[in-house]
């Protein structure tokens, strides 16, 4: 009942005033990643009942304005290279649900064969970089991306080249996404393309992209998931997984006996994330993560885009809570569009139950902390 008044709230809620600064008015504010359906299926349902016209529905209904749609290319192409028809229909109703709802669409080639994002912490190995014929490969998926959904109107739907790209120099990836852009602009011109940061898209690393001179049909995207000890509080694949202590939120995200009782000083990469979770946080911090993201975007006169974002229910609720509030109050104040990781999983607007790995029933406190802002 608490879950139905809400919905009913928030559908009554004025539009969200969304900005457009590409000339073919793909215009987004508020979204959220359909992950774990055609990408990274994981066999939590059925793999293609997981997502269905009621999710659009649902989505629609609580005010979001758009979804991303994380593909892969092992659901999409078989080994041989050959379409997965069944795959591609389901794409093809998803978007037409949210051409429905009245939601904006970005299909995102999330992994492909020869590229995951975290391909290190699960021993598994990227030869996108140092095989140009992987390379070939990525722009001819693009290309064959490009004839199977131009149809659909460049208001509506937007491609995102690659999900957290990891390329060991950033020349690799800037390199790799122009032939990928050229490619589909000889069949496209008009299709609004999202394009990320090298290195798991963090914030830091989008003034280093080399962009297309004159190309306006382009949302730079990042992705934030500080701090890290919060928002992946006993995240099992991550290296912070054996952390004893407590986090909280707002202020410091772990006390210094804590931080004595964990920290190994001789793993730098773990180190980094003590050493920011014992920084006070709030709004002010969380800002400072992504200024020069802001600032970047604002330079070249592009729309910013927080692609993904989570904290993991394993995180105390009440900081758990304040923190997604502060998050979309600081995204919002910049003009930054969002969207949340994820509808459904660990991260969803969902109560996530980690014995079934099924979703329950809609988290009507987590659904107003994203949404709670009205614009």
């Amino acid at each position: 009942m608490l879950v139905a008044m809400f919905i009913g709230l928030i559908s009554c809620q004025q539009p969200v005033q969304k900005k457009t600064l590409n000339p073919s008015g793909f215009a987004i504010s508020r979204g959220v990643n359909l992950s774990h359906w055609l990408s990274q299926d994981f066999g939590w349902a059925p793999k293609y009942s997981y997502i269905n016209e009621s999710d659009l529905r649902f989505i629609d209904s609580i005010g979001y304005d758009h979804v991303r749609i994380p593909v892969d290319e092992i659901e999409l192409w078989n080994e041989a290279g050959e379409p997965v028809d069944e795959a591609f229909r389901y794409l093809h109703d998803c978007l037409g649900w949210c051409k429905k709802y009245g939601l904006k669409a970005i299909v995102d080639l999330h992994t492909i064969r020869a590229h995951h994002f975290n391909a290190e912490n699960e021993g598994g190995e990227n030869t996108l970089w140092t095989n140009p014929a992987e390379q070939d490969k990525f722009v001819q998926l693009w290309m064959y991306l490009s004839d199977e959904l131009k149809q659909y109107p460049v208001d509506e739907v937007a491609y995102e080249l690659m999900n957290e790209a990891v390329a060991p120099d950033h020349d690799d990836w800037n390199k790799l996404f122009a032939k990928a852009i050229a490619a589909i602009r000889e069949r496209e011109p008009d299709r609004v393309l999202v394009i990320g940061s090298n290195m798991w898209q963090i914030a830091p690393n989008l003034p280093l992209l080399k962009l297309p001179e004159g190309d306006r049909n382009i949302i730079l995207s990042f992705h934030t998931y500080s701090p890290m000890l919060l928002t992946h509080f006993k995240a099992g694949w991550t290296q912070l997984k054996n952390y004893s202590g407590q986090v909280t939120y707002p202020g410091p995200i772990i006390n210094e006996e804590d931080f004595r009782a964990n920290v190994d000083s001789s793993n730098a990469s773990t180190l980094q994330f003590y050493k920011e979770a014992l920084e006070s946080w709030g709004p002010g911090r969380l800002l400072e993560g992504f200024k020069m993201a802001i600032d970047f975007a604002r330079a070249n006169n592009l729309q910013l885009y927080c692609g993904e974002f989570g904290c993991m229910p394993t995180v105390p609720r009440e900081a758990r809570l304040a923190y997604y509030t502060d998050l979309i109050d600081v995204l919002e104040e910049n003009e930054v569009a969002w969207c949340n990781w994820e509808y459904k999983g660990d991260f969803g607007l969902y109560f996530w139950d980690y014995e079934t790995l099924q979703a329950g029933a809609p988290d009507g406190e987590l659904i107003g902390a994203l949404l709670h802002k009205i614009r």
